[in-house]
């Protein structure tokens, strides 16, 4: 734990860029506190990966600070009050206090605001209104502290009311308790209620809102628990229609070890991700190939050959998840031998009469008729295969 006196330690608070950047406010006459994740993920030992800060100066006050102090600022979101500042190649991402004027369940008209305890109360779970000076000391304002020791997922203050500012929260409610929740305390009734209650806000979000916070949940070490209660709750089906998470637990557990994969979880998950998401175009190649792959019961030696070790793989544990069959003893052996087999005849082989479509073919032919013998079958056998297959054609 990095809770020592009511402080917070690490190595993304002491590194001089941050101290600079700290520095920077403080001497000007600011205040200045990391904030969100950066203190959260500190107190829980999570890995810190960016430090966000929160200030009382105006954006155009920290960017003249920066320039003063010839650091580099860059503007990613000054109209809403946030300014990225470079020092020694990391960004911090420094942003004024702010309050919500008005919200419509997708995006907030934000107001500047004076005191920390104003900016809290925008936020939306008690253990992302977590502060800490310079030197860790913590800033509570509205004690979320024991939430977070606790590792509960909290709305602040009302739970309904943080949902309808922005309906996304409802995923990231059970994204963060993917997370950081405590898996056997299960999800705070109230935010559960206020969830499932205003789940149809979800459809007025984005594709690409909605398919970042998915992808996010799925990566978690493991969502089961999480997803379980979205398809209780009729959360899932909304954003994915035709998904259920029946499958994903037991996928979870014949993971065991390996790192965690989104698409594969995603693939399994089952619905049409593809026209449903705004995934990238090798996303949609991966879940495609490991679907189609499922659902035409395509051998794994041929999988493995085909699209590879990685593909093969996941097929194999989804099959298992989904159909609630076991693995076999040498199944990861087995594909791996399958996937580092060469294919013993190319396009030069063949006879000279095989031209244009006809050579892919009975490329084609060959390979699955070597795949099916279990890659036992050599060039000369293939190659005596195809002679024989010529001769009765004609």
């Amino acid at each position: 734990m990095t809770l020592n006196k009511g402080k917070v330690q690490g190595d993304w608070l002491s590194d001089p860029a941050a101290q600079k950047i700290f520095s920077l406010l403080l001497d000007a006459g600011y205040q200045a506190y990391a904030v969100g994740g950066c203190v959260r993920n500190a107190l829980l030992d999570c890995p810190v990966n960016d430090v966000d800060i929160a200030t009382n100066a105006r954006p155009e006050q920290v960017v003249a600070l920066a320039k003063a102090a010839g650091v580099k600022s860059i503007p990613t979101g000054i109209d809403h009050g946030t300014v990225t500042l470079l020092k020694n190649s990391t960004p911090f991402e420094v942003t004024t206090y702010r309050r919500d004027v008005e919200t419509d369940g997708r995006r907030a008209v934000v107001a500047f605001a004076d005191t920390i305890e104003e900016d809290a109360r925008r936020r939306d779970f008690t253990m992302n209104a977590l502060y800490a000076s310079a030197d860790g000391t913590l800033v509570d304002p509205l004690g979320g502290l024991q939430d977070c020791m606790d590792r509960r997922v909290v709305f602040i203050e009302n739970a309904e009311a943080r949902v309808r500012e922005d309906y996304l929260r409802i995923l990231r409610f059970f994204r963060f308790h993917a997370w950081y929740g405590d898996p056997a305390a299960g999800l705070d009734p109230d935010g559960l209620a206020a969830c499932a209650e205003l789940a149809q806000g979800l459809d007025g979000l984005s594709r690409e809102r909605v398919t970042s916070e998915i992808l996010k949940l799925l990566a978690a070490p493991d969502p089961a628990p999480a997803v379980a209660v979205m398809d209780q709750a009729g959360i899932l089906t909304r954003v994915l229609p035709g998904a259920t998470a029946k499958s994903l637990a037991p996928l979870v557990h014949l993971e065991d070890g390996l790192e965690p994969s989104a698409i594969r979880r995603l693939a399994t998950l089952g619905g049409d991700a593809i026209s449903t998401f705004r995934l990238s175009r090798k996303e949609e190649r991966a879940i495609k190939e490991r679907r189609d792959a499922l659902e035409n019961m395509t051998s794994l030696n041929s999988v493995a050959q085909l699209k590879g070790f990685d593909v093969a793989r996941d097929v194999a544990l989804m099959r298992a998840a989904i159909f609630e069959t076991p693995m076999g003893e040498n199944w990861i052996n087995e594909i791996e031998n399958a996937a580092r087999q060469t294919f013993p005849v190319s396009a030069a082989n063949l006879p000279s009469e095989l031209q244009g479509a006809a050579i892919g073919k009975a490329l084609a032919q060959l390979k699955k008729a070597w795949v099916d013998s279990g890659f036992n079958l050599s060039k000369q056998d293939l190659l005596r295969l195809l002679d024989e297959n010529q001769s009765d054609d004609g």
